[in-house]
């Protein structure tokens, strides 16, 4: 049973919601980030971003810059630039992007759904990040950007939102990038107790993009709990924000690989190498991405190549082995390229797939990098797969969409 619950949100007024909604930060250059808090009074940028009002230098991540964080954050409350809602509400959100359309649910869920396993993860965190978010809710009390999750389809939740979003949309704006972003608010009772049965309904929900902010609202929660023994549950912070997708309403794009050098080989000697795994067609210079799982797409000195894995070496009935990431460092970027570790490893970068293959040959063609790999994209069947499995993947093998801007709505868990 999936405890997703409405709750009262923190919110900018509607004449000034397409001020506000930011990008995270760190999509931001340096001289894009100081234009946008110069012109933009109101930007979310200034509430995680404090020092450009008083021009005193914090360190990121100090005690220090997280007080200043919270007082921003406060200030935009006590200027009226946020207003709370009078009760709790569930809220839709729809996106428009690229000619996809996403629409799901604003909610809070439990940390306890996290603990018991009803919350399905399939990435594994890392601890230090745990503890520098868990240190940031502690300080700042508020959750301003929701963790993804994806949910098995519900003709219920479904038919609540076609009404909704057949009324006036509470805010409808489009951003610079292009992206539409229209948000609705539920709080008839009828409506928000559809949503909470359907919910319950469902034996579990899973993570699609935020398993370090569970992870480290999850700790929070249990911290206060031991420091308040007589917590009835209910309390904010056993909570924290998501937004909650049908499974046919989100999009999983492919994350690719580009690596610096080829360790000591030349092309042909890297070609031939890959011929123990793979069998390769050249394709000159048409672009190839990849049609199925198992087949990789090679960009290499201006050429591009198909790389078919060898059948024998396909095991579909493995969580993990079954993965293209997975695949790819354990017969080219380990054994050939002595590229180990993922996370560390500093002569492999990353790129995802919305970016589109012309952004790996300009990695490959203006940057430092001499070679990239395209993947398929995981399916949302291998993802549940995972998770079900209580199996983790590869780092950087999914980049899901939705992206929700940050201040559009917050929870705060203070007491």
């Amino acid at each position: 049973m999936a405890r997703i619950i409405p709750f009262q949100g923190i919110r900018p007024t509607r004449d000034k919601v397409h001020l506000v909604a930011s990008r995270s930060v760190d999509n931001y250059g340096k001289t894009d980030l100081h234009e946008k808090l110069r012109s933009n009074p109101f930007s979310f940028l200034h509430v995680i971003n404090p020092d450009f009002k008083d021009g005193k230098r914090s360190r990121p991540g100090s005690p220090e810059r997280l007080r200043k964080v919270k007082a921003q954050y406060e200030a935009f409350q006590n200027e009226g630039i946020f207003v709370q809602d009078e009760k709790p509400c569930y809220y839709v959100y729809r996106q428009y992007k690229q000619g996809n359309t996403y629409t799901g649910i604003i909610a809070c869920t439990s940390i306890d759904d996290y603990l018991n396993g009803t919350i399905k993860i399939h990435e594994q965190t890392l601890t230090d990040r745990e503890s520098k978010l868990k240190e940031y809710l502690e300080i700042c009390d508020f959750n301003a950007e929701p963790v993804l999750f994806c949910y098995p389809d519900d003709a219920a939740i479904d038919a609540v939102i076609a009404t909704k979003t057949n009324e006036r949309a509470e805010y409808d704006f489009t951003t610079t990038d292009r992206v539409r972003h229209s948000f609705w608010v539920i709080d008839g009772k009828k409506d928000t107790t559809t949503i909470r049965q359907a919910f319950e309904a469902m034996p579990a929900v899973y993570i699609a993009d935020g398993h370090h902010r569970s992870a480290s609202s999850t700790l929070l929660g249990q911290s206060r709990r031991e420091k308040n023994q007589n917590y009835s549950g209910n309390e904010p912070w056993n909570f924290y924000l998501g937004v909650f997708f049908p499974e046919t309403q989100l999009r999983i794009y492919d994350f690719n690989r580009v690596v610096k050098d080829l360790n000591g080989l030349d092309a042909p000697q890297f070609l031939e190498k890959l011929r123990a795994s793979f069998e390769i067609q050249d394709h000159g210079k048409t672009i190839f991405t990849p049609q199925h799982i198992h087949q990789f797409g090679l960009y290499l000195e201006g050429n591009w190549f198909e790389l078919r894995l060898k059948k024998e070496l396909i095991h579909d009935d493995e969580p993990v082995g079954s993965l293209d990431a997975f695949l790819l460092t354990k017969h080219v970027l380990d054994p050939i390229l002595g590229i180990v570790d993922l996370k560390t490893d500093k002569r492999i970068g990353f790129v995802s797939g919305i970016k589109g293959p012309e952004e790996l040959m300009n990695q490959v063609d203006h940057w430092k990098f001499q070679a990239a790999f395209s993947l398929f994209p995981v399916s949302m069947k291998q993802l549940k797969y995972i998770a079900d499995t209580n199996s983790i993947m590869p780092p950087k093998t999914t980049w899901v969409e939705p992206k929700m801007r940050s201040g559009l709505v917050m929870f705060s868990i203070a007491d």
